[in-house]
């Protein structure tokens, strides 16, 4: 039984009147801090110049970090060679940017089906399927929360909680501002509703399904609690390595050595000619 069948349709929060198509301009609610959001406000304006929205940023590693960049289209969808051509634009900007010091990995992703969700759209988009919701501020006292999305009101994420006490109310409202990080939970119900608009949005674009290299999301695990794991199932992404910028050096130049004029005597063993060098090595 899906997530949809535990509750009446009713329950579920539609999205407000007039709120249409997701925009390319929609706000992200739930943002970077550090570095991470530097990164951020440089390239998300290359990525709505491309009809792109940036999803998340994250930075992770120590010595040699990968710097990962997550956007989709409006729609949700982002395939590979959308991956490939977001991360060539970016690559120039860092660069010229530099907002990470050292050699880093470049992961430009789509978000994956156990996705992030940062707008109010994403939670409206995505009511019905569970979610895992941990706060920067805590609501009365508490970080961590998972259950159902029942969607979005008035700026807030509302969460049905399995684990609610009994005779107190059984659905969390959430500041999306005040969200540290939500991301859906991988089951057997968001798969099939992932390939479903999967593949209306291919139908829509005129894509033979012969010429798309699916992953097997029979084999995707289930239920999202590999912490350690920031790859989402089902991501298209296109990888690139930075290396460290080669600062100039100064200095003097080395000397270069002197050809010998023709017809110069050549010391032998019996010659008074002095060896001698017209080239000096600087250290």
């Amino acid at each position: 039984m899906s997530e949809q069948d535990n509750h009446p349709a009713e329950e579920i929060v539609a999205p407000a009147s007039g709120a249409g198509e997701p925009r390319l301009d929609e706000p992200r609610l739930v943002t970077e801090a550090g570095p991470a959001a530097r990164v951020a406000g440089i390239v998300a304006p290359v990525l709505e110049g491309l009809g792109f929205r940036l999803v998340r940023v994250k930075i992770t590693g120590g010595h040699s970090p990968t710097l990962q960049i997550m956007a989709e289209r409006p729609d949700g969808g982002f395939g590979i060679e959308e991956c490939e051509a977001a991360s060539r634009a970016i690559s120039p900007v860092l660069d010229v940017e530099d907002p990470i010091s050292g050699a880093y990995n470049l992961e430009m992703s789509s978000p994956g089906i156990d996705r992030p969700l940062v707008r109010i759209s994403d939670f409206e988009r995505w009511a019905g399927h569970e979610v895992k919701v941990e706060m920067a501020v805590p609501v009365e006292g508490r970080k961590r929360f998972r259950g159902l999305l029942i969607g979005a009101k008035d700026g807030a994420a509302l969460v049905r909680l399995p684990d609610a006490p009994a005779g107190s109310p059984d659905t969390a409202t959430l500041p999306i501002a005040d969200i540290g990080e939500a991301r859906l939970v991988m089951t057997e119900a968001l798969i099939r509703e992932a390939l479903r608009r999967d593949k209306a949005l291919r139908e829509g674009a005129g894509i033979d399904e012969d010429d798309i290299d699916t992953a097997d999301l029979g084999d995707a695990p289930l239920d999202g609690d590999d912490e350690g794991d920031d790859a989402g199932a089902g991501e298209a992404v296109a990888v690139r390595v930075v290396p460290p910028k080669k600062m100039p050096v100064r200095g003097k130049p080395k000397a270069k050595a002197m050809l010998k004029p023709k017809g110069a005597a050549k010391p032998g063993k019996k010659s008074n000619a002095k060896r001698t060098s017209t080239a000096k090595e600087i250290h």
